[in-house]
């Protein structure tokens, strides 16, 4: 795919300094550090080096990338080198993508509270997942899968879910170990898995605001009123929750090619910007409620970089995590056990590949290879040091 043109770094480098001085009080750390590392991201700010060609003496300098996981320019090869971890851990069974949405009530109090909302809607889908998978009067197994999470629509604005990519089986609970399929083309039943999510879910939350680990600000105040709270759970309780399963993917290639499409997106992709002048931001996005259609909305500079920063996590949040069979913990033999019931041979993980390596495989291209004379290897001759420092030491996350 070719570099687009106008990038996410472009909009942060013409309003950042503006959105800061207007918005500065309301910045979190967390916010202001992807700003910043969007903004020097593969720039001489960050230093790099510099390669020549021992045949036609071409030079080419390349720039450092920041490495956050909030930027659009540093995910391909972060994702590159999880998918091959990935396909060794794939299974010769249908695969299912199920999505777990909260109700929008519910979105502004995940705002304002991301790592206690967003752990526990990690918790109550999986707990949920697992355990109407374990019922016999469903599958009755134990099953693995991934869970992402994603906290945006295509129009940049707050939609909390979580995307599950779930083998079609497991193994049973009960004597003889035995691998046990779904029905064909279908999972779980999706209004049992809303009922259960739904009931979880609010449960941790009252817990949640029972132990004082919820805060409610601006228009939410009246929330940390506890006849409050309680009424606005009865609200939330009343509305149908949205759980829905996709039809079941294909052989490996395609269920990668899942796992590529939603581990590591961010908010917004530069592909999908268009224009950026006259202070305007002008971006597709896909209309979903509209038969999804490809629409072009245009936003103030301003309230783009505002809609972005809805998206930042915090600190450390694990946004993607392995339940049951693919848990961390013991995942090796578990996989082992489920192909010996599967009766399928070992696999063996992908030899380990260098970054250029897999930017090659990526792009189609020999980062070593001379871009000019099409005969020569590119040669490092020189590292380049930062050209200005860094705000602060922890200026960059990787996290």
């Amino acid at each position: 795919m070719p570099r687009p043109s106008l990038e996410v770094a472009d909009v942060f480098r013409r309003h950042g300094a503006e959105y800061r001085r207007v918005h500065g009080a309301t910045l979190s750390r967390g916010q202001r550090r992807v700003m910043r590392a969007v903004e020097i991201c593969r720039t001489a700010a960050l230093g790099g080096h510099r390669d020549q060609c021992d045949q036609c003496g071409h030079e080419r300098i390349s720039y450092n990338s920041c490495r956050n996981r909030h930027c659009p320019k540093c995910q391909s090869l972060a994702k590159a080198k999880w998918l091959e971890a990935r396909q060794a851990e794939l299974l010769p069974v249908e695969y299912f993508h199920v999505v777990f949405t909260i109700p929008e009530a519910i979105a502004p109090v995940a705002l304002q509270n991301k790592q206690v909302v967003y752990n526990i809607l990690f918790r109550a889908a999986s707990e949920t997942l697992l355990a109407i998978a374990a019922d016999p009067k469903h599958l009755g197994a134990k099953i693995g899968f991934l869970a992402v999470l994603h906290t945006w629509g295509q129009n940049l604005l707050h939609h909390p879910h979580l995307h599950c990519v779930v083998p079609g089986g497991g193994i049973s609970t009960g004597a003889p170990r035995r691998w046990l399929s779904c029905r064909p083309g279908f999972f779980l039943p999706v209004r049992v898995l809303s009922r259960m999510f739904r009931g979880k879910f609010l449960a941790y939350l009252q817990q949640a605001f029972d132990l004082g680990e919820i805060q409610f600000h601006g228009t939410l105040a009246p929330l940390a009123n506890a006849r409050a709270f309680a009424d606005f759970l009865k609200n939330v309780r009343k509305t149908e929750w949205v759980v829905y399963c996709k039809p079941p993917m294909g052989g490996p290639a395609q269920v990668l090619d899942y796992l590529g499409r939603y581990s590591h997106r961010v908010a917004i992709s530069n592909h999908r910007l268009v224009n950026l002048e006259d202070g305007k931001v002008t971006f597709r996005w896909k209309d979903y409620t509209h038969g999804n259609r490809l629409r072009i909305m245009t936003l103030d500079g301003s309230e783009f970089i505002r809609r972005f920063l809805l998206h930042v996590l915090p600190r450390r949040f694990a946004r993607l995590r392995h339940y049951g069979l693919l848990s961390n913990r013991d995942r090796a033999r578990k996989l082992a056990e489920s192909r010996r019931l599967l009766q399928q041979p070992p696999v063996q993980p992908p030899a380990a590949a260098d970054w250029k390596s897999r930017y090659q495989a990526l792009t189609g291209e020999s980062f070593d290879a001379c871009p000019s004379c099409r005969l020569g290897r590119m040669l490092c001759v020189d590292l380049l040091t930062p050209s200005a420092p860094l705000r602060a030491p922890r200026g960059i996350d990787s996290s």
